[in-house]
């Protein structure tokens, strides 16, 4: 993998967490981890691509919630949604933040939203998305992570949106689809873009496991970027740093 705007590696603070969660459901059925009396620590969203259901666990973002739902607090929030159904994940992170339940996000409830999206594809597209709603409603971002991500006709994924603190962005190149190569940001500013980085299939082929789609067998580049496990575990341990930083932390590298 390259970054294509700098060969220099970017180094990025993370911290282990140990913790034992309590599981329930989120609303499209997808792990979920939430406290029941106050606003959860963190919410973790994530997008699948094309028409993939939300808890198909043959795909990178269903396996990657599911990590996270088993590794991190009982306080944090993690589902999945279709990319279709963005509208339900911006009301289910609204009624997650409303931490009184009187309808009404107080600034309080805004400024501590902990908010990580993530998707692949279209999902990918569907998390930039969402951080703009959020952005229209004052509700701030931590980070946003994009993988191949592949917008449909009306849409605009490739920039981020100013609420947004940090934003990455994988893709590769082959095929008939092939994600965003470049994401930027609105306000430089207050957005740090921390890479657009290519991942080449054709040197480095990645098996995925039984369950592909024949649509998949059409698109192997770009089917492999969601089963690819060097990607998702960075995109865990990127989540982990920015939900539990610590003080003392080791550097992880966003490698090719």
């Amino acid at each position: 993998m390259s970054h294509s705007a700098s060969s220099r590696a970017l180094a990025i603070a993370f911290a282990s967490l140990v913790c034992t969660p309590a599981v329930t459901a989120g609303a499209e059925g997808a792990p979920a981890i939430h406290a029941e009396a106050t606003a959860p620590s963190s919410i973790v969203i994530g997008f699948v691509g094309g028409f993939v259901r939300h808890d198909n666990p043959h795909h990178g973002p269903v396996q990657l919630a599911q990590r996270i739902h088993r590794g991190f607090p009982a306080d944090t929030y993690v589902e999945v949604f279709e990319n279709r159904h963005r509208r339900n994940a911006f009301k289910t992170i609204v009624h997650q933040l409303d931490a009184n339940h009187d309808g009404i996000l107080s600034d309080d409830e805004k400024t501590h939203a902990h908010i990580v999206l993530f998707g692949h594809s279209w999902g990918a597209a569907a998390t930039v998305l969402l951080a703009r709603d959020l952005q229209r409603n004052g509700i701030p971002v931590l980070l946003t992570v994009q993988v191949d991500s592949v917008a449909k006709l009306w849409q605009n994924d490739s920039v981020i949106p100013a609420n947004v603190a940090e934003a990455v962005n994988f893709y590769q190149t082959h095929g008939l689809i092939h994600g965003r190569k470049r994401i930027t940001a609105a306000d430089p500013s207050r957005t740090q873009i921390l890479g657009n980085y290519l991942v080449d299939y054709k040197k480095v082929p990645i098996q995925c496991p039984a369950g592909a789609s024949w649509f998949d067998h059409l698109t192997p580049s770009h089917a492999q970027s969601e089963c690819d496990p060097h990607i998702w575990s960075q995109i865990e341990d990127l989540v982990r740093q920015h939900l539990a930083p610590q003080p003392s932390t080791a550097a992880v590298h966003l490698q090719p």
